[in-house]
């Protein structure tokens, strides 16, 4: 069967993004593809959208159609985020915005079983792979189960400081995902335009002796990082 002028420009397109251009380099203009192939302008975009909506470009006005960089994908295990980057052979790194001894307040008092009064530590930190910012993280800690935290070096896994430190190993957790738009601030740490899509995770972590310890707040940038979770219908349900 003859391929459409659409499949050759689609197959064309694929053929840049997967073997001649690497992450962030420029697509052809619109008006050369349309030129090169025979197509209307309107065919172009159409075919842009589609790998746009796939996240395999990206859009920046007045500049072009940039190839995206492969998201990351995490599963629902209940992994630390230098976890996630090393299993992707990727490096993962911090960068320290607060490391504090703050009232737990209402919220994460309730997340972790304590009073609004009693201490916990707050650590905001920008996580990032291989250097480019991922996600902003506020991580929250009652103080009586990790003293002297704050004294610990704070740019790796803060899993790994846990178990080694205080011999604490998260087990489980009660987690929330949800769509956000980023303010001009998050957008600026995250190095995206402002109002960019993001993902809003919030987890509360237990650990072996079934304790809330860590109350998590986490926001990822939605053009790299994606979840994935593997779902199954009842099996009485037709």
């Amino acid at each position: 069967m003859t391929e459409t002028k659409h499949e050759v420009l689609r197959a064309h397109l694929e053929g840049l993004i997967d073997a001649e251009l690497g992450p962030d380099e420029r697509l052809p203009a619109e008006r050369d593809l349309a030129l090169q192939f025979g197509v209307s302008r309107m065919t172009v975009r159409q075919a842009l959208d589609r790998l746009e909506r796939e996240r395999r470009v990206y859009r920046v006005r007045g500049a072009g159609t940039f190839v995206a960089r492969p998201p990351i994908t995490k599963g629902i295990e209940l992994t630390s985020f230098s976890e996630d980057m090393r299993r992707r052979g990727l490096r993962p790194g911090s960068l320290l915005r607060a490391a504090e001894a703050v009232a737990a307040g209402a919220e994460v008092g309730v997340a972790l079983g304590l009073r609004p009064g009693d201490e916990v530590y707050h650590v905001a930190r920008v996580r990032t792979a291989d250097g480019a910012p991922m996600c902003i993280e506020d991580v929250y800690l009652p103080a009586g189960a990790v003293p002297g935290l704050l004294e610990l070096p704070l740019d790796g896994s803060l899993y790994e400081a846990l178990y080694l430190r205080y011999h604490i190993r998260l087990i489980r957790a009660d987690q929330s995902i949800r769509a956000v738009v980023l303010d001009r601030d998050a957008a600026a740490l995250l190095d995206v335009p402002a109002f960019s899509p993001a993902l809003l995770v919030e987890r509360t972590a237990f650990d072996q002796r079934d304790r809330a310890v860590e109350r998590a707040v986490s926001t990822y940038r939605a053009d790299r990082y994606a979840f994935e979770a593997e779902i199954v219908r009842p099996a009485e349900r037709g």
